[in-house]
């Protein structure tokens, strides 16, 4: 594949973009700010058989890694080899490169290059892959931490959205003065009417159904429930997948079925309205590796808050940086269905409480992490590691 514009800066991640999970989201986001800083630039990222390999728009260039590889681990190997060949076309032009992933960062680090790089580390896959392919032998993990610790030392800058990340960073060894902390935001949404179809009286869980989003230890607080007849569950998942027919099961098991809601891949449109009339939104994660000693930044959390709906979630370090206990929600234990449905029951007996959390968590976000804040940041750091052309055009937004 043959460029069209030589690329003065490169952002690649090993994610499908666009996508309704919280990683497109992102991307969008630190995307739109990185070719505006460099007057354009390269976007490479996955894609399917329902996304074109090249598009452009204006001065961005998409390219999409689209082989069907079924490994997942040889898919990222691949998705890396790709990134290399078009490397040898772009790089000379290259004044900034950002990456999200090990597998682009290798490609991006191991050549020569003029051009300085950024780490956005939001997970560390040696951490996060056992949690869902529990067969990885350990050498296949050492490999993985191996190509981490090279990204993470060889880049010029790591960004970080938590401070728990940041700490996991660290201790491998990577100066404090080398990372930056650049929190996850969100929109403060504006009023929308309620789905046709909603129920009067609903609590809400949206996003991914990994097994470390505990949507198993929701279904089983909101079985604690039945006495609130009118009330029923909303599980508006990213995608439909086998993690959503076991929970499918669980919940006709705890007989709790008619009283939960599905929908799957809603657009953000269509999501907006049963985030904005949510009594209480539900963040349930498990007390893991992946969210404890990695850590995480849940986008669900900030877009909660920042539609004016209180949050319930679990009491772990990442989830004490987005929201205090008592002022925008509540935190329980992780992975206790009697904790979780206590905090929700309390709350559900107070809605004057749930009014005053719901303003105060949007007034938080308005205050400390909406967009504009993560980008501005973002766009700082840019401009310290390379200095801007004098004269950029606009960029358009990938």
């Amino acid at each position: 594949m043959m460029l069209q514009l030589r690329p003065g800066a490169l952002y690649a991640a090993f994610d499908r973009f666009p996508s309704r999970k919280g990683a497109a989201i992102h991307i969008d986001r630190f995307a739109r700010t990185l070719f505006a800083a460099s007057g354009g630039g390269l976007l490479y990222v996955l894609g399917d058989d329902e996304l074109p390999v090249y598009q452009r728009e204006e001065n961005v260039e998409i390219v999409r890694f689209s082989q069907p590889v079924a490994n997942l681990l040889e898919r990222a190997m691949a998705f890396g080899r790709r990134l290399d060949a078009l490397l040898d076309e772009a790089a000379e032009g290259l004044r900034l490169c950002h990456f999200r992933d090990p597998w682009s960062g290798t490609a991006i680090l191991a050549r020569p290059h003029n051009y300085a790089t950024v780490y956005e580390v939001n997970g560390l896959p040696s951490i996060e892959l056992p949690h869902t392919y529990r067969g990885l032998a350990p050498s296949t993990l050492a490999k993985l931490r191996a190509r981490e610790h090279y990204c993470l030392h060889a880049a010029d800058h790591i960004v970080t959205p938590a401070q728990t990340i940041a700490a996991r960073v660290s201790a491998y060894g990577v100066p404090a003065e080398k990372i930056t902390v650049i929190p996850n935001g969100a929109d403060l949404s504006p009023a929308v009417p309620p789905p046709a179809d909603a129920p009067a009286r609903y609590l809400l869980y949206f996003g991914a159904l990994q097994p470390w989003q505990g949507v198993d230890t929701l279904l089983r607080a909101f079985a604690r429930l039945a006495d609130f007849t009118d009330l029923r569950l909303v599980i508006c998942a990213s995608n439909y997948t086998n993690r959503a027919r076991l929970l499918l099961r669980l919940a006709e098991r705890l007989e709790i079925a008619p009283r939960v809601v599905w929908h799957f891949a809603l657009g953000e449109a269509e999501l907006a309205p049963w985030r904005a009339h949510a009594l209480l939104s539900v963040a349930p994660l498990t007390e893991c590796a992946r969210n404890v000693e990695q850590g995480c930044a849940p986008l669900k959390i900030l877009e909660s808050m920042a539609a004016g709906v209180p949050v319930v979630a679990s009491d772990l370090p990442a989830v004490r940086e987005l929201l205090v206990d008592g002022e925008q929600g509540r935190l329980v234990h992780p992975e206790r269905p009697g904790e979780l449905a206590r905090a929700i029951r309390v709350l559900l007996q107070h809605p004057n409480l749930l009014r005053v959390m719901g303003a105060r968590a949007r007034q938080r976000i308005a205050r400390d992490f909406t967009w504009a804040h993560a980008t501005t940041r973002l766009a700082e750091l840019y401009r310290a590691l390379a200095p801007a052309p004098e004269k950029l055009e606009p960029a358009a937004r990938p």
